[in-house]
């Protein structure tokens, strides 16, 4: 029988529309066994998405404890509550479910500090709204694996990729052989735990020099701020893995984004270069969790999962950049393959 701290999730009410995306998270994705324990985190603004949850954690009949933030912490938060920690040390499953807010990037990273080190399988529903729950965690996260596995075995053989999109992107990014890709195709195992809704391919890249028009979203809180940037892309010059310049029509966006970017020494590095994978996703919407899984390039500046990925370096921030309708090509020995031209894939599983 799970509890919460004082809200009993259970005794919340949820639209049944919810249903299908929750128990997709639970017995697809997470594969929760009833003989397990899971640690689900959410927050006030988004109670019913973790109430769907609940009611799908009951039906296995495992064991599970909820925390609402605001119940335990003031927000912003500036670290992780120590109650949710010291339960996450005896759960093989957590859910964060979370609505983010500025400067709280630290409380997530003392969360995935503890997933890392225990090998947990974590389902990172960070800004998960309900338009995320009846439409990307409605995907068939089985097809999205099957592709995603393609295009990581397809990677993992190239020294390169180049990008291009019409609005302006021409990006090369050289690869390291020493840094790892994964797939978070949404089947999240103790290997590397996963955004959900999944879909995307992801490595720390070598270097990357270019430039890369941002004509979907960015992310962070920033995401919700701006919304899509179809009508006012940002503009980045990327030189040796660094940014050197952004420009947009919208300058309180093009000052925002560099300040974040500058945060520390690394924030203004390129830390993830990704390739989204979720087919079942057809269009961006305004919210990062979704959106940088939409098939086609997403980039991040900062930290790159490091302890993931082998990357030595971190930084205590990590943005993401969405573009739209890729052109896509990997390089190595063998020549160059082009996997997607304007936004579709080219392969097959």
């Amino acid at each position: 029988m799970g509890y919460a701290v004082t809200t009993d999730l259970l005794a919340v009410a949820f639209p049944e529309e919810f249903r299908e995306g929750a128990r997709n998270a639970v017995t697809t994705c997470l594969r929760i066994a009833a003989s397990e324990k899971v640690t689900v985190i959410t927050d006030v603004a988004t109670l019913t998405i973790a109430a769907a949850i609940a009611a799908e954690l009951e039906a296995i009949g495992c064991a599970w404890h909820g925390f609402v933030l605001e119940d335990i912490a003031p927000r912003p938060l500036v670290g992780m509550p120590v109650e949710v920690l010291q339960d996450m040390e005896t759960s093989q499953v957590s859910i964060f479910a979370v609505q983010v807010q500025p400067n709280e990037l630290r409380s997530r990273m003392d969360m995935t500090d503890v997933v890392n080190r225990r090998h947990m399988r974590h389902a990172h529903m960070v800004s998960i709204t309900p338009e995320v729950m009846v439409e990307g965690m409605r995907a068939d996260f089985n097809a999205v694996d099957r592709l995603s596995q393609v295009v990581l075995d397809k990677v993992r053989k190239a020294s390169y990729v180049r990008a291009t999109t019409a609005a302006g992107t021409d990006i090369r990014a050289e690869l390291n052989p020493e840094y790892k890709w994964f797939k978070t195709s949404g089947i999240i195992s103790t290997e590397k735990w996963g955004n959900l809704p999944g879909g995307e391919c992801f490595t720390a890249p070598g270097e990357v020099n270019g430039r890369f028009v941002v004509d979907g979203v960015v992310g962070d809180y920033l995401c919700v701020k701006y919304g899509i940037l179809r009508e006012t892309p940002l503009t980045i010059e990327i030189e040796a893995n660094r940014i050197t310049a952004v420009t947009c029509e919208n300058k309180e966006l093009e000052r925002e984004f560099w300040t974040y970017t500058h945060t520390d020494a690394n924030s203004d590095r390129v830390g993830e270069f990704a390739i989204g994978t979720n087919i079942g996703v057809k269009k961006v919407i305004g919210n990062i969790l979704q959106d940088e899984k939409f098939p086609g390039i997403h980039i991040a500046f900062g930290d790159p999962y490091g302890n993931h990925t082998g990357a030595p370096w971190r930084s205590t921030t990590h943005i993401d950049v969405v573009g739209l309708e890729f052109n896509i090509w990997l390089g190595g020995a063998d020549g160059e393959e082009q996997i997607m031209r304007e936004g579709k894939f080219l392969i097959e599983a």
